[in-house]
């Protein structure tokens, strides 16, 4: 933990050991009153279905291979 005035005197230092993953707590009269973390991006959203009813795939899709192809699987 550290005090605001110490928090500034170091600040670059601080954010360097956020980058490396740790959490510094910064406190004013003894008492926390803020967080550094380190920043993570959120995963972008995922826009699902954009290919909806353009895409087919054949009723054979899962059949069993020809036994002529199958074995070089086997092998």
């Amino acid at each position: 933990m550290y005090n605001i005035h110490e928090a500034k005197t170091h600040f670059s230092e601080l954010v360097h050991e956020t980058e490396e993953g740790r959490e510094i707590l910064i406190a004013r009269a003894g008492k926390v009153v803020a967080k550094l973390i380190p920043f993570r991006e959120k995963p972008k959203k995922r826009n699902l279905g954009i290919f909806k009813g353009e895409i087919w795939m054949a009723e054979d899709f899962n059949a069993s291979l020809p036994p002529d192809i199958q074995k070089f699987f086997e092998e």
